[in-house]
């Protein structure tokens, strides 16, 4: 097998507008960095603001027609790329790899396997969606919303942009995506495609750039109807700023901070052997991971064992390598951001398990930072308060149930959450008093057809089934 070092490298010096690979502007190129061997892998056009008026006039022209095309030809288009994409799969599976760190087989299901899925769910969404209903003496339709702006993140890339492209294109919408500057090359590769399979012109478009460029121009351009955006929190303030101007329609999925709720009556190996999993997914890369774990305080010594010995199972290293069950993270930058809140858990007197700030042995090279477990960590500290976005967990005590629930609530975010009860009906109880918009009961597998995004400071919208499909239409009463 193939090591990280191996890997060959992607220059995608177009961008594809109306159905063409074109020239972009300017002659900038944004390169792309492998997160294990801090080179470079690639690289893709910086874009300008012409660039982003080109895709958005094309988009714009197609629009007509892609929305007067029929159910069932645009289910055929959608199967058509997912059955492309899931040809590629190992193709993809390694390229993100590269981009983000994820170990392979944990790619190949995951950033490769998702966006394929999402893709080929399309057709029996459209057949089942109920796309026009009586209401009295009104009929209550469905249109689609008409130009969408998608700007996506790079932790799951492909998987991001297919949950806003694939819904969008299936509405009957046309589409600019605008990746992230950091993992941009397999959006290139969807591109490809989709002009492979021949998409009419103009439907889908790709400008690769900046945020601070490409992202804040699509937001405020006029010809956009709706912006979708996957990001930081600061970052989806700015685009809700941006597109206020021309009252456009926003969808926000943004950060989290989640509690995992282990109740007194819960197997603590097994609630403790998947919550540590699902911190440390994709390196604790993810806006949904559950980074807060909530115990019982008469059995936190014991959580502390199990927590400890668990995060031991996680060794990092090459994401080729079969052994790795740990990346490394994306960006230097990330990685710095990721070691400073090491360095302020115990500057606040959190109590660390296993892990630290510094390289694990070994691997010096490479964006990695070990598997971090702190204990004994308040409301009030900074690491119980923050994403992080790298594999650190912390454990927090409480009293009783209330206290357990009103600590899992005491947060600006509420994007996904988990409980744990030997009473299933118990855990659920629980659950409906989080406010969130995900919560797994007994570590309830993800489901790629339910809705998924957040409450308070986690954004608004939903993505992913019937509720992401949704997302891309309007209503309109036709008075009868």
């Amino acid at each position: 097998m193939a090591t990280a070092t191996e890997q060959a490298v992607h220059v995608w010096e177009k961008i594809y507008i109306g159905g063409e690979w074109v020239k972009a502007g300017g002659d900038g190129m944004i390169e792309v960095i492998n997160s294990t061997t801090e080179q470079v892998i690639g690289s893709v056009a910086d874009a300008t603001t012409q660039d982003v008026d080109a895709a958005v006039a094309a988009a714009r022209s197609a629009f007509e027609s892609w929305s007067a095309t029929p159910l069932s030809e645009r289910a055929d288009w959608m199967a058509k790329i997912g059955q492309a994409l899931g040809a590629r799969a190992e193709e993809i599976a390694a390229l993100i790899a590269q981009e983000v760190g994820m170990p392979l087989k944990l790619s190949a299901m995951i950033q490769a396997g998702l966006p394929t899925t999402t893709f080929n769910s399309m057709p029996k969404l459209l057949e089942e969606f109920a796309w026009e209903e009586q209401i009295g003496s009104s009929l209550i339709v469905r249109e689609p919303i008409g130009v969408v702006a998608a700007i996506t993140p790079w932790n799951y890339p492909l998987h991001q942009i297919a949950a806003k492209v694939a819904p969008a294109l299936a509405a009957g919408c046309t589409v600019v995506l605008k990746p992230s500057q950091v993992a941009p090359l397999n959006a290139a590769l969807l591109a490809e495609v989709i002009d492979a399979v021949g998409l009419p012109a103009g439907v889908f478009n790709l400008v690769t750039g900046r945020g601070s460029v490409v992202g804040e121009a699509l937001a405020l351009h006029p010809g956009v109807d709706m912006v979708s955006f996957t990001g930081s929190t600061v970052a989806g303030r700015r685009v809700a700023e941006a597109a206020a101007g021309t009252i456009k329609k926003v969808a926000l999925e943004l950060g989290g901070k989640s509690a995992n709720v282990l109740l007194d009556d819960a197997d603590l190996q097994q609630a403790i052997k998947d919550g540590v999993a699902k911190c440390f997914l994709n390196s604790g890369q993810t806006c949904s991971a559950l980074t807060r774990m909530l115990v019982p305080r008469a059995r936190l010594a014991e959580a502390e064992q199990i927590a400890t010995a668990v995060a031991g199972y996680f060794k990092p290293g090459d994401p080729f390598e079969p052994s790795t069950t740990l990346g490394p993270l994306v960006s230097e930058s990330q990685r710095k951001i990721v070691r400073d809140y090491i360095a302020k858990g115990l500057d606040e007197g959190a109590k660390l398990l296993t892990g630290s700030a510094e390289a694990p042995a070994g691997l010096e090279r490479g964006y990695f930072v070990a598997p971090t477990v702190f204990s004994e960590v308040t409301p009030e500290m900074t690491i119980a308060r923050e994403e992080i976005f790298g594999p650190v967990l912390v454990l927090m005590p409480y009293e009783d149930e209330e206290d357990a629930v009103r600590i899992a609530n005491d947060s600006l975010y509420g994007l996904a959450g988990g409980v744990w009860s030997a009473d299933a009906e118990r855990a659920k109880r629980v659950a409906r008093r989080i406010r969130t918009g995900q919560v797994e009961i007994n570590g309830g597998a993800f489901n790629p057809l339910a809705p998924f995004g957040g409450y308070k400071q986690s954004g608004y919208g939903r993505e992913l089934g019937r509720y992401g499909l949704e997302e891309f239409l309007q209503v309109k009463a036709l008075l009868l």
